[in-house]
């Protein structure tokens, strides 16, 4: 199957729908905070796989070489006590992805599992004297789960899974202030949606100023002008109408995942009752 197929593959849906609702059900929002990363400031599950592929791959050339011993035996077991994190990171962000990243992760994330079912069977095979079925399940297992990093590398580079969607912003904007419109004609603690050249911005007036931030969610481009006002810690924020990643509006900054990067955030200023913005580092 090729990876446009597995992107189309609908008849996975079920069961990722079935997945999401069980993680969503299980894990408050504090915890998933932590696990998306948000603490971080980027996804935390590319960070955990670094364990056991790292642990597996140097337990590969280990095998291939003469008088190695048991040390593959023990990154093995390194490696599957550093899958545990990188499954339940991975499980966080895929309950939060679009259909057909989903349908990908899927693939991904078993290719994982199988490889790090195959592993343990190779270190109990190891533990029994057999070294040469431990060494082939071993290899067996580093390829299977050599497939699901390419498929890992599919959703973050072709995909975009957990990459910044808000980071072109600086760049399509111009530098200095620039006039989006009266700000008698912005509805009063509702926010809407502007333009400014190719940039979309969310607006929110508060009597005589305004709260202004780049209108495409950093997550995976939701659109924050449809999404819902909220008070999280005593501050102004809001919700992406996709996923429920909340930003402050004063100054942009994620207070819930599953996004991790902060949302641009503009400076405003009233001239003869116009509004004007500008971002930091535009252009």
């Amino acid at each position: 199957m090729s990876l446009d197929a597995l992107e189309n593959a609908a008849g996975l849906d079920p069961v990722a729908t079935k997945i999401t609702s069980i993680v969503h059900a299980a894990l408050p929002t504090p915890v998933k905070d932590v696990l998306h990363g948000v603490w971080l400031g980027h996804p935390l599950h590319p960070v955990l796989v670094q364990v056991p592929v790292g642990a597996w791959t140097s337990a590969a050339i280990l095998d291939a070489l003469p008088g190695s011993g048991t040390t593959p035996d023990v990154l093995i077991g390194v490696g599957l006590v550093g899958l545990v994190p990188a499954v339940v990171t991975g499980w966080t962000d895929f309950s939060d992805l679009h259909e057909q990243q989903q349908r990908v992760a899927l693939v991904h994330a078993a290719s994982n599992i199988t490889g790090g079912v195959l592993y343990a069977s190779s270190l109990v095979a190891r533990r029994r004297g057999n070294r040469l079925l431990g060494k082939l399940l071993g290899w067996a297992g580093y390829a299977t789960a050599g497939l699901g990093s390419y498929l890992g590398g599919h959703l973050a580079y072709r995909q975009s899974a957990g990459t910044n969607h808000a980071e072109f912003v600086p760049h399509l904007t111009d530098p200095g202030w620039h006039d989006i419109g009266a700000i008698d004609d912005l509805p009063e603690g509702k926010p809407v949606s502007r333009r400014l050249g190719e940039v979309n911005l969310m607006v929110v007036r508060k009597g005589g100023r305004a709260d202004v931030l780049a209108g495409r969610c950093s997550h995976l481009d939701g659109p924050l002008a449809g999404g819902d006002l909220r008070v999280e810690r005593g501050e102004d924020c809001i919700a992406c109408p996709w996923h429920g990643s909340t930003f402050r509006l004063r100054d942009g900054a994620v207070v819930h995942g599953p996004a991790t990067a902060p949302q641009p955030v503009f400076r405003t200023r009233l001239v003869q009752g116009r509004l004007h913005v500008l971002l930091e580092g535009a252009g």
